[in-house]
Formats: C-alpha cells, structure tokens, sequence
C-alpha cells in the first residue's frame, strides 16, 4: 500500500465507548491533577529479598504489590472510592462511598487493544489473592471476544440511560451502533457466536468483568518502562471521583538527611505517581491521608509483603 495514502478508519466499538466516555468526562468534570513522587529505594530492596522466599512457580511481580499497597492507602482515605452525582441546573448533589475498593484497570490485550476490567474488592485480598486473581483475568482475556463483551456493556449502559429517561440519546446511540450500515458495529453471527456463547462464562469476561469500579487506577508504568517521563493528568470516569495513574519506576536525585542532621544528594528509585480528582468532590485535604499511608508503606512494607 503507498505510503502518501490517506487512510480512514472508522471507530470500532472500544474506541466508541472511550470517545463517548472520554467526552463526557472531559465536559462534565473539574480534574484537578496531583502528581506525587515516594521514593521506593528501601521497598524495592526488601521486595526482591521477598521475591526469593516465594516457593517455586509462584509468581509475583512489583505491580501486584503496588496494587495492594495502593488498595491499603484508599482506606486511610475512604473518600477518593467513591462516586458523584451532580445536578448543575439544581446545584444539588451527593456523594456515595464504597465499602469495597472495585479497581477499574485498564488492560493491553494480545491484540494490541486496550480493555479496562475491574479488579472487585481489592482491598479484602491478600497479596496471595491479588497474584491469582490477576493471573485469573489474563486466562479470561485469552478466550474473550473484544467486540462481544464490548457491545454487551453498551447495550446494557444503553439501556440504565433509557432508564433514566434519556430517549434521544438511545435512539442515536442505536441509529449509530445497528443501524447506520457505515458506521455499524460487527458482532459475531450464526456459528461463530454458538461457537463463542459456548465457552464457560466464568472462562471469558462478561459484562460483570467490564462493570463499572469504584476507582480508577491504571499502570502506564508497565508499558513505558525505561522511560524517564510520567503521566501528569489521565481521565476521570464518571461517576467515580478520583484516577491514579502509575509512571515508571525510575532513579532520581533525592536529599536525604544523615543521623548527624547534614544533609547529601543520593540517586533513589522513584515512583511516580498522578493522582487526578473531581474538585466538586474532592479537596487536598482528602488526598493527603492517601499519599502519608503509601509513602509510610512503601518505606516499611511488612505488612503488605506477606503471600
């Protein structure tokens, strides 16, 4: 194919779903972003002296840990798990905060395609939990269809919208998604469909995998490892108030203090971090609890450090 041709793509479903959301998001929210850098010199020191302790074929990496330390800090701030709702015209709202932490995670499939699956009640697992539950969401991730699972939760959140009485924005989004053949979604059909709808619902994701979490938290840092950059502002989505987006592990020069109160300049490994929140929900004030509890974890991680 020539180079100097002009391409033109049409939205699959998944992009259609990130460009509605993204839109809505974008329109609707105040983000306020927060970037917030804990040295993890010592934790990641202690956590490879764990790694060696772990019994054969049981695999554990750094971001599993990250993700319970993570989980562990949002209970010292209950207010960042939590969603709004908000009424402009009204200038009336309310908060509602979860007992459970339900990770919203975006994912890179196979494909090349990301996929963004919630992580339920991460806070109550243990590392040992995490590790299996994770590993359990990549043998899901193998035996899903995108495009099925995809216009399965359209379909569903199409229908909460028609719910809430907003008929023209169903009629479009159906218009746009069924019957407008050039911007029509492709499903499978006939014996593709038997063939797929007959693989185990607990093998493959559905629309419970997809529904919507409590937070947002998502790991940049895995694919942009090496890198010296860090994510500074990601996408809130509504109705959840609060995203944290994960950077690179990456050296940086750091003061450190001595016993003898003098202070030197030593390279350490930092982690950074954005914290991005919806400013009608949340202050600084509610952040900072967060920010103490990881930076006092990562500095003395034996308590998360336990399979």
């Amino acid at each position: 194919m020539p180079r100097n041709r002009t391409l033109v793509s049409r939205f699959g479903i998944q992009r259609k779903i990130v460009a509605n959301m993204t839109t809505e998001s974008w329109q609707n929210i105040p983000h306020v972003s927060y970037i917030f850098e804990p040295d993890l010199t010592v934790f990641e020191e202690k956590f490879e002296a764990f790694r060696k302790t772990l019994p054969e074929g049981v695999r554990v990496t750094l971001n599993m840990v990250i993700l319970k330390a993570i989980a562990e800090s949002l209970k010292a701030a209950p207010e960042m798990n939590a969603h709004i709702h908000f009424e402009r015209m009204l200038v009336r709202g309310k908060i509602t905060r979860f007992p459970n932490i339900d990770m919203s995670m975006p994912w890179i499939l196979p494909s090349g395609d990301m996929m963004t699956i919630t992580m339920k009640d991460m806070g109550n697992r243990s590392l040992r939990d995490i590790a299996e539950y994770m590993n359990e969401m990549s043998k899901k991730i193998q035996n899903t269809n995108l495009d099925e699972v995809m216009y399965d939760v359209s379909i569903k959140d199409t229908m909460q919208e028609l719910k809430k009485g907003k008929v023209l924005r169903v009629v479009m989004r159906l218009w746009g998604a069924k019957v407008n053949p050039r911007h029509r979604v492709a499903t499978l059909h006939g014996a593709e469909k038997k063939a797929y709808e007959s693989i185990p619902e607990q093998s493959r994701l559905t629309y419970l995998d997809l529904k919507q979490g409590t937070i947002t938290v998502s790991n940049i840092g895995s694919i942009t490892r090496g890198q010296n950059g860090e994510i500074a502002m990601l996408m809130i989505i509504p109705p959840q108030i609060c995203a944290i987006g994960i950077s690179a592990l990456q050296k940086k020069p750091r003061v450190v203090t001595l016993p003898d109160g003098t202070e030197e300049i030593r390279a350490a490994k930092v982690l950074p971090m954005c914290i991005c929140f919806d400013h009608r929900a949340l202050d600084f004030g509610n952040i900072k609890p967060f920010a103490d509890r990881l930076q006092e974890l990562f500095n003395d991680p034996e308590e998360i450090l336990k399979y």
